[in-house]
């Protein structure tokens, strides 16, 4: 046994096995937010259950709780039948099931779950006829479709096709609006503008080009009755869209007449097969990327998110790279290997373990305070006491963000530098070439596996952090994109939505808490994902260099 321990053997069990309980508990966290995650956009069966007074109860089962016998009140024994109070009387450690349902209708009931108990009613029957409605204000609705009205006619509704055409019809009026704002009123209103600048330019200059004037004001009066005229057919098409009506039932069998101009999907879950129920899953996941929140946050979708966590992360990686890779460098390159360098190589390795919020502070106080207070006094001096720069903004979140990622990449690039020979420097130098020949031309693309490394390493965790940026640009709801089509069209001053502020808003901060639970597991899971794709293209990309100098005949410890 002694020998045994002494032969370092229990070392190699005890480090395999620390190994795979590692991954193991990865895999199942993954694994757990996935399912979660997922879920969010399976249709799931709708139920209706009966009371002893005759109510009836519709909605989804979102979770089921057993209650044990000793947290019951005296009341809520009271209300339990002497037979089934009976029966928990004969059990060692008597439960009772309780349902938390989610019953939708929030704008209806002020609530949109409810928590009962099983004994209470009936036993759940999913009736083919209960359907699902995706509105744009106050959740989802449950109930049953009565009829449809649109000008005046009534038509009884009863199938998913039937639901599919009506939806159908309107998304047909919806693509009309967005053809005529795009053919008719941008391209007027763009005239219009066009026309305005000659105008105002003609009379500062103080023409007497009076035809010419009159011509100019004749062409943008006409523009802009043109203008009138397709907003006028636009907002007819809305109102027609606005008088179609679903006429619906909730659970207390009350009667709502819901307006397809806020109606985002419908569908009956009862009725749908499991190819329909994927086909469902896939729409919903493509409405989930590309569609905005709704809801403060615990509805819709997460494109305005993933698009600033995507342009945070490429201005983070032009502003972190080049200052890593010139100092990763200078560090291993031309400085000598005195105390000044190790305290330098000692300092960054320890700004990599600084709190991210220390690195916010700084950004707010010295990135947004200072030197962007100094840019709207120099440049924006007509808009203060408004600030342009002097605010949080995208460029800000940047560079905090690039000075945090700063440590991991100098070390990473330096570390890569480390693992070239020597003997391609002094071949480089046999041949005639310059120090920053060699550098330049020979060790840094060798280094370039270790490059792309510290990038993908920094774009990693830059895109997990959510501290620093609260402080620094990242808001609940972005009105606008940071990039659209008016100069100079990326606008690094605006704020912007962020995954990881996402998750933490909609998990914590929202009204509708329940609601939001399984958003939050499917922010997370597309977040999770985005980073681990990161990582196996950085893996791939760095194996291909990998290869390609394994050819010129170098060892595979070299890098």
């Amino acid at each position: 046994m002694i020998n045994w321990f002494k032969s370092g053997r229990p070392w190699i069990w005890l480090t395999s096995m620390a190994v795979t309980v590692s991954v193991l508990s990865m895999l199942t966290v993954l694994l757990f937010i996935g399912w979660k995650g997922m879920a969010h956009f399976w249709p799931h069966a709708v139920y209706e259950w009966k009371g002893a007074h005759n109510q009836s109860l519709i909605g989804q089962v979102y979770q089921k709780q057993e209650v044990p016998w000793e947290q019951l009140s005296i009341t809520q024994r009271q209300s339990i039948p002497s037979q089934l109070r009976q029966e928990l009387a004969q059990e060692t450690l008597p439960e009772l099931e309780r349902l938390v349902i989610k019953v939708g209708n929030r704008d209806v009931y002020g609530y949109g779950f409810i928590s009962q108990f099983t004994h209470e009613w009936s036993k759940p029957i999913a009736e083919p006829d209960l359907l699902v409605i995706e509105r744009k204000r106050g959740g989802q609705f449950f109930g049953r479709v009565v009829a449809y009205e649109s000008e005046g006619h009534t038509q009884s509704v009863n199938s998913q096709d039937q639901l599919e055409h009506l939806l159908d019809l309107v998304e047909l009026e919806h693509e009309k609006i967005d053809a005529l704002n795009e053919k008719s009123v941008k391209p007027l209103t763009k005239g219009i503008e066009r026309k305005e600048t000659v105008l105002n330019q003609l009379l500062q200059d103080g023409s007497n080009d009076h035809k010419r004037i009159a011509e100019l004001e004749s062409i943008e009066e006409q523009l802009r009755a043109n203008r009138q005229q397709a907003e006028l057919h636009i907002e007819q098409i809305r109102e027609h869209i606005e008088q179609r009506m679903l006429v619906v039932k909730d659970m207390h069998n009350d009667t709502h007449r819901i307006s397809f101009a806020t109606i985002l999907d419908a569908w009956y879950p009862n009725q749908m097969t499991v190819i329909d129920k994927v086909g469902h899953w896939f729409k919903q996941g493509a409405e989930f990327l590309f569609s905005e929140p709704r809801e403060s946050n615990s509805e819709g979708g997460v494109f305005p998110a993933i698009f600033g966590t995507i342009l945070l992360v490429i201005l983070m990686s032009v502003a972190v790279m080049p200052l890593g890779v010139l100092a990763g460098l200078y560090l291993h390159e031309y400085a000598h290997n005195n105390w000044f360098t190790r305290l330098i190589r000692i300092t960054v390795q320890n700004l990599a373990g600084v709190p991210s919020i220390v690195y916010g502070v700084f950004g707010l106080g010295f990135f947004v305070y200072t030197l962007g207070g100094t840019i709207d006094e120099l440049f924006y001096s007509d808009n203060l006491p408004a600030p342009t720069f002097g605010t949080p903004g995208l460029l800000w979140a940047s560079l905090t963000l690039a000075m945090l990622t700063l440590p991991v990449v100098v070390v990473t690039i330096e570390d890569g530098l480390s693992r070239i020979p020597r003997s391609v420097r002094e071949g480089a130098f046999a041949l005639g070439a310059t120090k920053s020949e060699m550098i330049f031309k020979v060790v840094l693309p060798m280094a370039m596996p270790a490059v792309l490394t510290a990038l993908i390493l920094a774009v990693a965790r830059a895109a997990g952090e959510v501290a620093p940026l609260m402080l620094v640009g990242v808001v609940k709801l972005a009105p606008n994109l940071p990039i659209d089509g008016q100069f100079p069209y990326i606008h690094l001053d605006r704020k912007f939505m962020h995954l990881g502020f996402h998750i933490y808003d909609a998990g914590f901060q929202t009204t509708n808490l329940e609601g939001a639970k399984s958003l939050v597991y499917a922010t997370s899971m597309l977040l999770v994902t985005v980073i681990i794709g990161l990582n196996l293209i950085a893996i791939r990309i760095r194996n291909s260099l990998r290869n390609s100098y394994r050819n010129l005949g170098f060892d595979d410890h070299v890098f």
